[in-house]
């Protein structure tokens, strides 16, 4: 008799197998056939049989997706085939699931079937987040709406409620904020916005509808839920203690505020979100084209001339290879130069656009290159594109002193913004960041332009108590200058060696308390 197949339509929950159910569990490990969404954990799959198929149809915005009517005729093909077909769903399958039309196609086809709930990461993740959706004073309910098609929704209504949920926002949070506002909601009602609810990287950002866009500006916020009412503010209290407790992430009762530059999403951000931290980011520099570009065009029409080329950031890289593919040359033109670079990160970028740097300073910094330069200097000929103003003089006098001719090219400029977000000011007025970070010297000489133009000359009173985190020596060196001390110095000049300063710091704090 041959095996009768069925379709098991389930909930993934939130995306961490930890929140599977045991049905669920017991439905992978009998699966043949596993038909699943994107957003589902991949540990998920280690429940299944060796022998037990697995067909990836996930739908993610921007990005191309299998067809509804292909996902049911895989349901159907594979029911009819007599096996015992998962579809597994993120969250819960009747909660924007899209089930009713899978359901449909199977009842066509005369297939068995049968659905399984799941956790939503509607309420999964403001509970992991520590925000109850309900609360005897501050929300008498709560709505959940799907944000993809925002002109469906009644913004009048939805102004109304007292706590309000939305999926698949992300790429709508400004005009979600705006809309709101529009209908009467207050510009002050807070916001949280939850990135990855359950897995390891989980990301919150909390504001306001007037703040939130700003403070989440340049980061990729999906997949993510949107938490607005008043219970967001209960999440400081409702947090548990850190004292005592295994597993709980070493910054999560930390805000820190990232000084990068405009239009750069901060992979320091990324790092101190993966240790717990709440991450408010301060654009403080503006990367732009060079006031010229008549030196660097000029080099890269003699580029044969050249022994090594040195780049020092990833603004350098990024800059020169653009215009060196802008102005009709390309990379194989570089091939009889030697390459050197300072830092990880630049040597990452300069990877990343085709080509490999020669040498890396084992000390991230630039006056380490003159040190350990790996080939005799007399002679040698080196083209350095570097910042157009403001950048330190360092490499090129100490190769011009040990006999190397060096060409400086104006390759990208650099300035301060003319603002602070909103968002930022306002956590520093309120005195809710616990540590700024700065990555270069720049980022310090900006950010005391910045806070004299907000606040004025009573300015540093408003960073009293924050502590003043840096990469490396000369980024130091700038910050006792310009803001009077360090609390916090990376012995690793690297994000991640900052990041390991920055937890190092959160941790002799609390064992001090």
């Amino acid at each position: 008799m041959a095996k009768s197949g069925k379709v098991y339509l389930l909930g993934a929950g939130p995306g961490n197998i930890d929140y599977l159910t045991v049905r669920g569990q017991r439905l992978l490990h009998q699966a043949d056939c596993l038909i699943y969404d994107a957003l589902v954990d991949p540990h998920l799959l280690s429940q299944l049989s060796p022998t037990c198929e697995t067909i990836q149809v996930g739908k993610r915005g921007g990005q191309s997706s299998t067809p509804q009517s292909e996902i049911n005729q895989l349901l159907v093909t594979h029911c009819q085939q007599g096996k015992q077909v998962v579809r597994l769903k993120s969250g819960d399958p009747f909660i924007f699931g899209r089930a009713a039309g899978e359901i449909q196609a199977l009842k066509a086809a005369d297939c068995d079937f049968e659905v399984i709930p799941g956790v939503s990461s509607a309420l999964a993740a403001p509970l992991l987040s520590a925000i109850p959706l309900t609360d005897p004073a501050l929300s008498h309910g709560f709505g959940v709406f799907t944000a993809h098609n925002l002109q469906n929704l009644d913004w009048a209504t939805l102004a109304n409620l007292e706590t309000l949920v939305l999926l698949m926002g992300g790429r709508h949070l400004s005009q979600i904020c705006y809309q709101l506002q529009s209908h009467g909601r207050h510009e002050d009602t807070p916001v949280a916005v939850i990135q990855w609810a359950s897995q390891p990287q989980q990301c919150l950002w909390q504001g306001t509808l007037l703040t939130i866009a700003q403070i989440t500006k340049g980061e990729r916020l999906s997949p993510c839920i949107i938490v607005i009412g008043e219970v967001v503010r209960l999440r400081e209290f409702l947090k548990p203690p850190t004292a005592g407790m295994t597993g709980i992430q070493p910054l999560a009762n930390k805000t820190i505020l990232v000084t990068r530059a405009t239009g750069q999403s901060s992979a320091f951000t990324t790092l101190l979100n993966h240790q717990g931290a709440t991450v408010i980011d301060l654009p403080a520099l503006e990367i732009r084209p060079p006031s010229s570009w008549a030196g660097l065009d000029q080099a890269l029409d003699n580029l044969q001339k050249f022994d090594w080329l040195v780049l020092t950031s990833a603004n350098a890289v990024n800059f020169f290879l653009d215009r060196l593919l802008h102005q009709g040359h390309d990379l194989r033109q570089l091939a009889h130069l030697k390459l050197a670079v300072v830092g990880k990160k630049t040597a990452r970028i300069l990877t990343e656009r085709g080509l490999r740097a020669d040498f890396i300073p084992d000390n991230y910094v630039a006056d380490a290159l003159v040190e350990s330069f790996p080939a005799p200097l007399p002679g040698r000929q080196i083209l350095f594109p570097r910042v157009e103003t403001g950048g330190r003089d360092v490499l090129v006098k100490e190769f011009s002193g040990q006999g190397a001719t060096v060409t400086e090219v104006a390759a990208y400029e650099s300035g301060c913004p003319a603002t602070m977000p909103a968002g930022a000011v306002a956590a520093l007025q309120q005195k809710r960041v616990d540590a700024i970070t700065f990555a270069s010297s720049k980022t310090v000489r900006h950010f005391k332009q910045l806070m004299a133009g907000q606040f004025g000359e009573a300015w540093m009173t408003v960073v009293e108590g924050v502590a003043i985190a840096s990469i490396g020596p000369q980024t130091t060196k700038t910050c006792h200058e310009d803001l009077g001390r360090v609390d916090i110095e990376a012995t690793t000049y690297t994000l991640e060696g900052l990041t390991d300063a920055i937890v190092q710091w959160a941790n002799r704090a609390m064992s001090q308390s």
